[in-house]
């Protein structure tokens, strides 16, 4: 399972890194967004101290969903996708390695928005690295393993750009509050203790169960 997954995964990213559509489309609208509402704000102000988890899981959500939106479709040409369903490749497998290829451009999105937005909005954000990766890596994880689910089943739909959305954004908000929450606290320097850390295991719960639960039913989603 896993070596296919991985043969999945170097596919999809060869196959974006040669065209780079969906990359350079979600990483503009990204910094767009981030050089828009710099004008909105007044980096010295605690106000924007106080809402830079927020502002920034909900970009990353949104930029999240142009990538994942691709996941499938570009399956679609020459039937691609009902070739490899009928192969010897399990739809887990294929679920897997997309996901992980996914994570890896939400994570380059993040790397590039991040140093941006400590530059625009006067915020240190890599004071508590270590931690600042973790946070990124389990609630990236969470919007790759919901989202190209979701992908996968409104494949086939017409108005799959809006459906996506519809359907993603409710189901991820556990684990956007989590990180926003951590996020401000990285942002001011805190490190998660005591309490703190009842957001970490929300993350970490949150993909297990979601992981489990996709990986589980994607037979189901690609055969219907």
């Amino acid at each position: 399972m896993l070596r296919m997954s991985w043969t999945i995964f170097l596919k999809d990213v060869r196959m974006e890194f040669r065209g780079k559509e969906a990359l350079n489309a979600s990483l503009a609208f990204a910094l767009v967004v981030l050089i828009l509402f710099s004008f909105a704000f007044d980096p010295t102000s605690e106000q924007i101290r106080e809402i830079t988890g927020g502002l920034l899981w909900i970009l990353f959500a949104f930029s999240g969903v142009l990538l994942v939106n691709r996941s499938f479709v570009r399956e679609q040409s020459n039937d691609c996708l009902d070739v490899l369903l009928v192969s010897k490749v399990p739809a887990s497998s294929l679920l897997l390695g997309k996901t992980m290829a996914n994570l890896v451009f939400i994570l380059l999105v993040e790397a590039v928005c991040l140093p941006v937005f400590s530059v625009l909005y006067n915020i240190s954000m890599f004071q508590l690295p270590l931690w600042l990766l973790g946070v990124c890596l389990l609630a990236s994880w969470a919007i790759a393993i919901l989202g190209t689910a979701f992908a996968a089943m409104t494949v086939n739909l017409r108005l799959r750009e809006l459906m996506l959305p519809v359907m993603l954004y409710p189901m991820i908000i556990p684990a956007l509050a989590a990180a926003m929450y951590l996020t401000n606290n990285i942002a001011a320097g805190k490190v998660p203790v005591g309490d703190d850390l009842i957001w970490v295991r929300l993350l970490v719960g949150f993909n297990v169960i979601f992981t489990t639960l996709s990986l589980g039913l994607i037979d189901t989603i690609l055969v219907d």
